[in-house]
């Protein structure tokens, strides 16, 4: 497992965590913040992922 996907995924949760907070609490500022968080850490883990593949691939 990379570290890519370990951060991205823990950013993903904490980004998701803020939106709905700034959802409930009704602070759009927050609430953007939340998304931008989420789906960078939705990148960052899909890059390790895509890491892990071919690091995978070239192994066999």
């Amino acid at each position: 497992m990379k570290k890519e996907q370990v951060t991205g995924r823990v950013e993903e949760a904490k980004g998701a965590i803020k939106e709905t907070v700034g959802k409930v609490t009704g602070n759009t500022k927050m609430q953007v913040e939340g998304n931008i968080e989420k789906n960078l850490g939705k990148a960052e883990a899909a890059a390790g992922d895509l890491a892990n593949k071919v690091e995978k691939t070239l192994k066999k």
